[in-house]
């Protein structure tokens, strides 16, 4: 299983598209998670839904995921995830 990208209609999210395209997947590849380096489950909105440029989109694993939501030991805060964010950009 891939990038959550899919909605109902089966077209790719903008969010996803724009993440995808900046740094040149294919939806068959391998996205490590910007923080951990397993493979990324999702591309997360670093400050909310809304602003779907890539300054905003992180690729992230369920765990990593869950941090960045406060429901793990280690909470990623959206100022740690920015800065992981513009290393890898």
């Amino acid at each position: 299983v891939g990038v959550r990208y899919f909605e109902r209609d089966k077209a790719m999210t903008k969010h996803c598209k724009v993440y995808m395209d900046y740094f040149n997947y294919g939806e068959q590849d391998f996205i490590p998670c910007e923080v951990c380096g397993a493979k990324a489950l999702d591309i997360h909105h670093i400050t909310g839904r809304g602003k779907d440029n890539i300054d905003n989109l992180i690729a992230v694993c369920r765990k990593c995921l869950r941090a960045a939501h406060g429901l793990e030991k280690t909470f990623l805060s959206k100022d740690v995830l920015f800065a992981i964010h513009r290393n890898n950009l």
